[in-house]
């Protein structure tokens, strides 16, 4: 019973995974003529581009304030509520000031999903399927990516207005992440240190544990004494651990080039030599590996632990990353070597730091402070994202692509090490003693 109550409620909630990935993605099949249609300069059709993304970074860094003031579950109503009206006003938009603001908006839900969704199914899991569990949401996004591919090529067919559908398409799973939503029950942990209601609260953990459910409850409440007001202040001495652990994780994951490798595949392929058609077809495959990798993290996370997938994960970036930069440097530009690099980055990528970033994040953060905890490592992995997705084009054009990718080497042998000196286990622990062994009370 609480084995398929958990993991539905985790598999709703890990749809607003997929809408976070669907809608981020799609924009690259309407791109081209959306600055048709409006007959953008270079600097509006970039902003075009990159709306989202700051809404993105703007919608993780008021992620904790809804969260913790209105409840996880209403909070991801708002979410559901903006990938709607952002899907909806994009497709039938006919001022592009006006499909500016709704790209924005779908920026917006992306940014509070990436610190909601995750907070919540990590808030609902038992400590042996947690990994698991939170993992659903990044596999969901990977998936949501991989639809938005699809559902972009057949739309194209449409006609001239098939940058609408694509755009609108997204209408259909936002409304069902609405009525789905109605059905999950909202946190436990949040109904104990927001609003006190612990009766409502054991209800929900006899579900998820029926035999330890009034033990759960007590830790939780015993969390909250130990922390006392002083819990308010995310940045006071006492979570000086979990605070580090969170900024450079969400650092490294956006320094090993991932979504420069995801946004500009197609360019990339074409430096090393590709066509147009075939950069196409090896930006699919780069999906598939992505997609099939996600899947087989998150079903060994439990087992072999976060720390043996950042490590193995970390060797393979290294390898695969050197690999790229050599090619680059000595000019060996013809046939599939790079591609064939890249799918084997992309596949350590999505093993480690794919599967582990939500979850880890989601874990380490005390009750009291996990909405602010996970803002802050969302809001700095977004922002990094940024950062890297403008800066990219100018660097590959610039410095070439040796020194590019020898950068994000050298950045994930710094990986390696935080990892291997820094990096706790987190595997099979529930969220309270995780808090124990982190915070200096």
């Amino acid at each position: 019973m609480r084995k398929h109550s958990v993991l539905a409620w985790s598999m709703v909630v890990a749809l607003g995974g997929f809408l976070f990935g669907f809608d981020t993605a799609v924009i690259s099949g309407a791109e081209k003529s959306i600055q048709q249609f409006w007959h953008l300069s270079v600097f509006q059709h970039g902003l075009t581009i990159s709306i989202a993304l700051i809404g993105t970074v703007i919608g993780s860094l008021l992620g904790a304030r809804p969260s913790d003031m209105f409840g996880r579950k209403n909070t991801l109503y708002f979410v559901a509520a903006a990938y709607l009206l952002s899907s909806v006003g994009t497709a039938l938009a006919h001022d592009w000031y006006v499909f500016l603001i709704f790209r924005l908006l779908g920026g917006l839900g992306v940014g509070v999903s990436s610190v909601t969704a995750p907070i919540y199914i990590s808030e609902v899991s038992p400590a042996d399927r947690r990994g698991r569990l939170v993992g659903l949401f990044q596999f969901n996004v990977v998936l949501g990516i991989l639809v938005s591919y699809l559902s972009n090529y057949l739309l194209s067919q449409v006609g001239e207005a098939s940058w609408r559908w694509m755009l609108g398409v997204q209408a259909f799973p936002s409304l069902l992440f609405i009525c789905l939503i109605y059905f999950i029950p909202e946190s436990p942990r949040w109904l104990v240190l927001k609003k006190n209601e612990t009766a409502k609260a054991l209800e929900i953990l006899r579900i998820i544990n029926p035999l330890e459910c009034e033990k759960e409850l007590e830790s939780i409440k015993n969390s909250a004494l130990q922390q006392g007001a002083s819990a308010a202040s995310l940045f006071s001495g006492q979570y000086k651990t979990p605070l580090i652990l969170a900024v450079l994780f969400a650092f490294f994951n956006q320094v090993s080039g991932i979504n420069a490798i995801i946004y500009f595949a197609p360019r990339i392929f074409e430096m090393a030599g590709l066509g147009a058609h075939s950069s196409l077809l090896s930006t699919v495959g780069i999906g598939l590996v992505n997609f099939v990798f996600t899947l087989l993290g998150i079903n060994i996370i439990d087992k072999v632990g976060r720390r043996i997938l950042m490590l193995v994960g970390s060797f393979g970036l290294i390898a695969s990353l050197f690999l790229v930069a050599i090619t680059f440097h000595l000019g060996h530009l013809s046939g599939f070597s790079i591609p064939m690099y890249m799918m084997v980055f992309i596949a350590f990528f999505a093993f480690s730091q794919g599967a582990v970033i939500w979850v880890f994040i989601s874990e380490i953060f005390p009750n009291q402070v996990r909405a602010k905890g996970q803002t802050l490592g969302s809001s700095t992995h977004w922002l990094m994202a940024a950062i890297i997705a403008f800066c990219f084009p100018y660097l590959a054009e610039s410095l070439g692509g040796a020194i590019t990718f020898s950068f994000f080497c050298i950045m994930m042998v710094c990986q390696l090490v935080f990892v291997w000196k820094f990096m706790p286990e987190t595997k099979g622990r529930s969220l309270e003693q995780i808090e124990t062994s982190f915070v200096m009370h």
